[in-house]
């Protein structure tokens, strides 16, 4: 009974919990907020806060300072001075990128569209004026002028608003705001959001085209901003493919890929080529990066350290094997290459050099399965993301993912621009060519290592950047026994395994690494996910697909809802915020067929009209913005609506071309035979189980 109480607990604060109206994590440092243990003393905070008992008492530290005689206008500003612990504190201290010494006071009734409950009704800008525009405040911080707007000098000696500002009008246009649907305001209590609202109804469906036969396991749009993209499977090749209009099928010679690494990378059941990623400026300088798996016993280069070391209280002589593997036997390798051209713009390559030109990343895996792979360059950054699994073993026992000096069940952020010397290398334990980004949330932290950007996950299979909204990182993580569950990821934040896996407590059954306590950490719920019963009775277990926001015109009833799946194809999930910019979504599962005119024909499952994909791998965008997904069956393009009678009163339909169905090739080069796709789901399942 316990267990179930705690599990409602859990549920009740996640539907409770806020999140930020324009961006995630939610405070000024870009951090996710806390959970508090107890109140703070100071500002009136309980629950989640961005201040901890620390902060709080150096915020009033400051306020004391103020000296303020008049109660009234020592009320007002002791909660300006507390709104740095809102939970939205990035957005009201952040206004069109420009770091505010208050928050945007409220000072109009908020619009139809605003996010924010209507308490913020009130011209809170305006009561601060009248209360305090007479009164002393030492060390004001209304003093400094906002992007060269009027006001006194910010060495000012004035202490009164009305030394400081000509008028209330004037103050209130630099200080002031109203709540819209793109920000919140401050009107002297903690932010809440409007969440009566009710969210739009989901989509009657999801169309697909069959454009390809392949199987891969990533797609990544070519940098160039062309009709190009790159496909790669677990093997170890990559393909640069065309992307056909709306008709035609992908324009991919699997007989000429373009890079070709099988001989480098591992592949048997959890092992392989997991991700590829393009150097942002990859047009110019041709630059690429693999992450696959190699075999020390077999490879010379795979020459890592074992992520099972002293300095995580970890012995690999006492692991044992794994599926008949040695500790650290297989490693975790990310590879930089370049393209091959004739001219000086690599854009134009169609092929690559196999040979590396130089390791970026190379680490030994304690057990044979749950090590992710995924690499990502960020969209505004250009740092590489690289998406570690907690490294196997049945609940995590060596606690990895909690352990601040391991980089198992970690997001790490590397730069690969600033390769640093051998011995800068060695002096500072970086696992390869790389260096860490200044702005790395544990870099001056010497108790977590530097790479890491996030932690807390098990195996975090298929993230993405929201092409609309950057700071929106989702990522899918896989469960151990009961949960699949997708987050958007902050920096420094904690994702709770295994202290949780998704919204319930874990017990783990084995610990020889030790424990990290419930009271020691404050966690970060997942956004969304489902429960294991919710899609394989039958099987009793699932694996999550995350997947991306949907940012194209092809469909637009599914314009801006996320798009995930499970990798058993038997649902895919629509995703809505409500209201925008919150963080708070609601998902349903929604049905998916293949269009009737389909370039390659599809095939239905038994007794359903949902397209039979076999098992969904990822999910992709091309420089469109339209979303593929990639199966054991082909590859998919999300499609118009009314291609499949799916009515979306949003779509014009006499606009839609209506292609003629190509003629398939003979069945055994479109069907998967039950041995094919009973490989293809053993190799995929051991590396996300």
């Amino acid at each position: 009974m316990g267990g179930v109480l705690a599990v409602i607990f859990i549920f009740c604060n996640l539907l409770l919990l806020p999140y930020p109206s324009s961006s995630l994590p939610l405070c000024t440092d870009s951090r996710a907020p806390l959970t508090l243990k107890s109140a703070l003393e100071f500002c009136s905070y309980n629950g989640s806060s961005c201040c901890n008992s620390t902060e709080d008492s150096q915020l009033q530290k400051q306020f004391q300072a103020m000296n303020i005689s008049d109660t009234s206008c020592a009320s007002l500003v002791q909660s300006v001075l507390c709104a740095r612990c809102d939970p939205f504190s990035s957005k009201l201290f952040t206004i069109d990128s420009v770091a505010r010494p208050v928050p945007l006071l409220c000072n109009s009734t908020i619009s139809r569209s605003s996010s924010q409950s209507s308490q913020a009704t009130i011209d809170f800008c305006s009561d601060i004026w009248d209360t305090c525009q007479n009164v002393s405040i030492f060390n004001s911080p209304f003093a400094p002028s906002l992007q060269g707007q009027a006001g006194a000098p910010v060495n000012s000696k004035f202490t009164k608003l009305t030394e400081l500002w000509q008028s209330k009008t004037e103050f209130c246009n630099v200080f002031g705001g109203a709540s819209t649907a793109g920000s919140v305001c401050y009107d002297g209590e903690p932010v809440t959001l409007n969440k009566t609202g009710t969210p739009s109804a989901p989509p009657h469906g999801l169309c697909l085209e069959k454009i390809g036969n392949g199987s891969y396991l990533d797609m990544v749009a070519h940098p160039d901003g062309s009709n190009r993209a790159f496909f790669s499977n677990q093997r170890g090749q990559i393909w640069l493919a065309t992307i056909p209009k709306v008709g035609g099928t992908l324009e991919l010679d699997e007989s000429n890929p373009f890079i070709d690494l099988t001989d480098q990378v591992h592949f048997d059941t959890a092992f392989g080529m997991m991700g590829i990623a393009f150097h942002p400026n990859f047009a110019q300088n041709g630059r690429f990066f693999a992450s696959f798996n190699c075999d020390k016993g077999k490879s010379p280069g795979c020459t890592g350290r074992c992520s099972c070391n002293s300095d995580v209280n970890c012995d690999p002589s006492k692991l044992g094997t794994d599926n008949g593997a040695q500790p650290c036997q297989y490693q975790s390798v990310i590879a930089e290459y370049t393209a091959n051209s004739s001219t000086s713009q690599p854009s134009s390559a169609e092929n690559a050099k196999p040979s590396e030109v130089r390791r970026t990343f190379t680490m030994g895996l304690p057990f044979t399965s749950q090590h992710g792979g995924q690499i990502l360059f960020g969209p505004t950054d250009g740092y590489l993301y690289f998406m570690m699994g907690d490294g196997g073993g049945v609940g995590d026992p060596y606690n990895f993912s909690q352990n601040k000096k391991s980089v198992l069940g970690k997001i790490m952020r590397l730069d690969v621009n600033k390769i640093p010397s051998t011995a800068e290398i060695n002096r500072l334990g970086l696992w390869g060519n790389y260096s860490i980004p200044t702005d790395n949330p544990f870099r001056q932290d010497e108790e977590l290592l530097p790479e890491i950007w996030a932690f807390g996950l098990r195996n975090p299979w298929r993230c993405s950047f929201d092409s609309e909204r950057p700071s929106y990182f989702m990522c899918g993580d896989v469960g151990e026994n009961l949960y699949e569950e997708v987050d958007i990821i902050s920096k420094g934040g904690n994702y709770g395994w295994r202290v949780y896996e998704g919204l319930y407590p874990f017990d783990p059954t084995l610990s020889p690494g030790g424990n990290t306590s419930v009271n020691s950490i404050s966690p970060i719920l997942p956004v969304m996910g489902y429960n294991h019963s919710e899609v394989n009775k039958k099987i009793g277990s699932a694996s999550i697909i995350g997947g991306h926001f949907y940012r194209s015109n092809t469909d637009p009833c599914m314009y801006g809802r996320y798009l995930y799946a499970d990798l058993y194809a038997g649902a895919i999930w629509s995703a809505t915020e409500d209201p925008e910019n919150s963080g708070n979504f609601s998902t349903s599962t929604i049905p998916f067929s293949c269009a009737r005119d389909s370039p390659l024909q599809c095939s239905t499952v038994p007794d359903s009209a949902l397209a039979a994909l076999g098992y969904i791998y990822s999910f992709g965008q091309d420089n469109s913005k339209d979303i593929y997904l990639l199966t054991s069956s082909g590859v998919y393009r999300v499609a118009a609506p009314s291609r499949c009678n799916y009515s979306c009163s949003k779509e014009n339909v006499t606009a839609v071309a209506s292609p003629s169905p190509t003629t398939s090739p003979p069945s055994h080069a479109n069907q998967l035979s039950p041995v094919i796709l009973l490989s293809a789901l053993l190799l995929f399942m051991a590396g996300l189980a």
